[in-house]
């Protein structure tokens, strides 16, 4: 699979100065966690939940979430297993080797189902990437996390973790360091089977019996925004002791009543029937989605949650690295910098500090790989609608 794959080739070649990477689930672990993109969550009570996976890969979807939590009711768990057992063995007999499918991964409930479903799933495991562990702290993540590694001795086949950070104690304050310090200790044991960290805001907000409207962002909500810095300050630091942590859902995909001014600037929209989409974007409440992706990705966070397929296209849109970002990342790792200094932009309109910047630069480098590297002329606006035309 690869990112934009869905495209011509010509369609990519109009695009991209460097196209994305192809990549497999059998990819290092490295690069599937920058590849994640926009993971898509489904219940996993639907009917046609096989073809749904095919239909939205087919799309552009690299990661999907089948979910038997929150999604859910209670009463529809052993109804919701059973209907993934058989979703699964459709899918490895369409697709006999896993190629074409985009990575799966199911949200349990409690460690037992993680054993329970392997063994159920039989040699359709193979079409299985992993596990969405929910609520996860020291305790409790150590227990999903050793279900897993039991559940992979007994199938033989590599399987992720994406542990879920939602938990109250985490968000209240006189507990949050002591959380996070034991989440920190429970993913380093298992630093090589846990592929990201996911942000459950929904969960934080409704601890406090707070929903962000369609024209906030995640950051605009006080409570949640300081949450969100302090997960990244002790888990995603880039000393290499980090996770790629990725961004919170975004719950809007119809147009609501607005109270605030459209987010979305006008100036990329200008030519041709760019004004187009972006009163599209606004009708459909994904200006403010735009913004807490760009808000992400200054927050350290790589990759988003979605429930809905629309939210696909601009968070991989958004995901592409630009030339100018390419430019200024290969000049400041170029073997001849390994001491340091500064240097002027090539597009001469800011400062590239080698050392302080090199951390960055590689990151950077990181998500071209996958995501690609846009020609010098081509912006987000000309992806999305490319994406969005597909």
């Amino acid at each position: 699979m690869r990112h934009f794959g869905y495209m011509s080739p010509a369609a990519r070649e109009g695009l991209f100065f460097r196209e994305p990477c192809e990549f497999s689930a059998d990819s290092p672990a490295s690069l599937l966690s920058v590849a994640l993109g926009a993971t898509l969550y489904s219940p996993a009570t639907r009917p046609t939940l096989a073809d749904d996976v095919m239909k939205q890969a087919a799309r552009g979807v690299v990661s999907m979430v089948l979910c038997l939590e929150d999604s859910i009711d209670d009463a529809e768990v052993v109804g919701a297993e059973a209907n993934l057992i058989r979703q699964f063995t459709d899918l490895a007999e369409r697709e006999p080797t896993g190629a074409g499918l985009p990575l799966l991964f199911v949200r349990v409930r409690e460690p037992g189902q993680i054993t329970d479903l392997v063994a159920r799933l039989g040699p359709s495991v193979r079409t299985l990437s992993g596990f969405v562990l929910p609520k996860f702290t020291e305790e409790r993540g150590s227990l999903f996390l050793e279900a897993l590694a039991e559940a992979e001795a007994a199938c033989g086949q590599r399987l992720f973790a994406m542990p879920v950070l939602e938990s109250p104690e985490l968000l209240h304050l006189e507990t949050r360091g002591e959380v996070l310090q034991g989440i920190a200790r429970c993913v380093d044991k298992y630093r090589d089977r846990v592929l990201a960290l996911r942000l459950g805001v929904t969960d934080f907000c409704s601890a406090y019996g707070l929903r962000r409207a369609p024209d906030m962002t995640a950051y605009d909500v006080q409570i949640v925004g300081s949450v969100i810095a302090d997960v990244v300050n002790v888990l995603g630091r880039a000393d290499g002791t980090g996770f790629t942590i990725t961004g919170p859902v975004w719950e809007y995909f119809r147009r609501q009543e607005r109270m605030f001014k459209p987010q979305l600037r006008r100036s990329p929209f200008l030519e041709g029937s760019a004004e187009e989409l972006r009163t599209a974007l606004i009708e459909h409440d994904l200006d403010g989605l735009l913004r807490e992706i760009e808000l992400d990705r200054a927050n350290g966070l790589l990759g988003k949650t979605c429930i809905h397929p629309s939210h696909v296209a601009p968070v991989h849109a958004l995901s592409v690295v630009s030339h100018e970002e390419f430019t200024d990342a290969q000049d400041i790792l170029r073997p001849e910098r390994g001491g340091g200094g500064v240097l002027r932009s090539a597009y001469t309109n800011k400062m590239n500090e080698v050392k302080p910047h090199r951390a960055w630069a590689e990151s950077t480098l990181r998500r071209a790989e996958v995501f690609g590297v846009a020609r010098d002329d081509v912006g987000f606006v000309d992806l999305l609608a490319a994406g969005l035309a597909t």
